[in-house]
């Protein structure tokens, strides 16, 4: 009996603040609130194109309508317990957010509401209240805000190369430019993840509105991914100019695609089952194989190995300054003062100093360089995965045990040899022969 009172109050709430928006339009008063709240109507019909162009209009004629339509958005979403009216909500922002440039003063104060707390869209405190499989529409209108939140803080998703796809000649603007990427792709991925959060369930699966709603969150995922294949390869091409805290982070953005291609060709399939889109919209999905993960994993850990010879090879070069430094101790004690034997205190003294200076030079430019160092005119774009495969398993472990054990036999044989051929030989018998 309460849930019935609570659907019939809200219902009744909704539809008089959408009469109230009517009379007044009708009289001559129209602003951005009155706008929002026609558009929002909690009926089972998809949001209307004439309002979305009628704000973007008022936009660019008055900007600072910016924050009275920010402010009505957060009035409206937070007050209302209707999942027609969220939903409506939430699109409409969407709309907004692709049809205007990504700088726009509306993503800002979006933010602006969000970090005053006046706008909650990651927890999403939303609950619905007007119908009576409330939990599945619910968890879908908590699942688009999400969406949502992720969206604002990604400014720009285009792609960062120059319009013929290229890098920069120049090696340190060029990882310059991959450094962005390093930033970039974890957002993408990020984004992609919350859109198949998305997928509705029960009665929410069967909604007409969230089904023209799915279509338009599926049809941005095209785009995102789309940017992200493309951006990925750069990554790839530029993998052995990196150092090796970078190539450790770009194996970890390529591992994780390996996984969300799987998951979200599987989303695509239940897309494609349930007509949202057309079947010549959809991207092609490129499967990652694993044992591609596997040989660049056992390549990144064999140059991590032959990185680690770098600290023994220092302490080895700084020997003679421990061995100087032994001298200094062999000083004498006369009448309370330490004479020195000779100049060999002043020489120790500046040639300690001397080698400590290089070998914190040498550290940092070790530190500075590459992952791999390819000689003048060799690039690492024609690396290709066969190659990549045999540098793997030449650095393998298991390959190294192998050669070891080929190198014992092969000497075992030589001596084997070697004694047959002093048991034949008729001296070795007779010493004085």
């Amino acid at each position: 009996m309460h849930r019935r009172f609570q659907r019939f109050f809200t219902s009744l709430k909704e539809h008089g603040c959408v009469s109230y928006a009517k009379i007044a339009t009708a009289s001559g008063f129209c602003d951005v609130d009155l706008l929002l709240i026609k558009a929002t109507a909690p009926d089972d019909l998809p949001l209307p194109e004439r309002y979305v162009h009628e704000l973007l209009k008022i936009f660019s004629i008055s900007p600072c309508s910016f924050r009275s339509f920010s402010l009505s958005f957060t009035r409206r979403f937070r007050s209302t317990h209707c999942w027609r009216v969220a939903l409506k909500c939430l699109l409409l922002v969407h709309r907004l957010l692709r049809s205007l440039p990504n700088d726009s003063p509306l993503r800002s104060e979006l933010l602006w509401n969000r970090s005053a707390r006046l706008l909650s869209l990651n927890p999403c405190h939303f609950r619905d209240a007007s119908s009576s499989a409330s939990e599945d529409y619910t968890s879908f209108i908590r699942a688009y805000a999400g969406l949502l939140d992720e969206a604002l803080n990604i400014f720009s998703i285009e792609t960062i190369l120059s319009e013929d796809g290229e890098l920069p000649e120049n090696l340190s603007d060029r990882m310059r430019e991959v450094g962005k990427l390093l930033e970039i792709l974890p957002q993408l991925q990020s984004l992609i993840d919350r859109v198949m959060d998305c997928r509705p369930i029960g009665s929410a699966a069967r909604s007409f509105i969230i089904k023209s709603t799915m279509k338009h969150i599926i049809r941005d995922s095209f785009i995102c991914y789309t940017t992200f294949r493309r951006d990925i390869v750069v990554l790839l091409e530029n993998l052995f100019h990196m150092p090796h805290r970078n190539c450790i982070s770009a194996f970890g953005i390529y591992k994780k695609a390996a996984l969300q291609a799987q998951q979200l060709s599987e989303f695509y399939d239940w897309c494609k089952a349930r007509d949202l889109c057309g079947p010549y919209e959809y991207p092609f999905i490129d499967r990652i194989p694993h044992i591609q993960i596997q040989a660049l994993e056992s390549f990144l850990d064999g140059m991590w190995q032959l990185t680690d010879q770098s600290p023994s090879s220092s302490s080895s070069t700084a020997s003679p300054s421990s061995s100087i430094a032994r001298s200094r101790s062999s000083l004498t004690e006369d009448d309370g003062e330490f004479m020195p034997k000779g100049d060999v205190n002043l020489v120790s003294m500046q040639w300690e100093k001397f080698e400590d200076n290089a070998l914190v030079v040498k550290s940092e430019e070790d530190e500075r360089e590459p992952l791999i160092k390819l000689e003048d005119g060799e690039k690492a774009i024609g690396w290709e995965w066969e190659a990549l495969l045999e540098a793997s398993i030449n650095l393998s472990p298991m390959n190294q045990q192998q050669t070891f054990e080929e190198a014992r036999e092969d000497q075992s044989g030589k001596e084997k040899e070697w004694q047959l051929q002093i048991h034949n030989n008729p001296g070795s018998h007779n010493p004085f022969y």
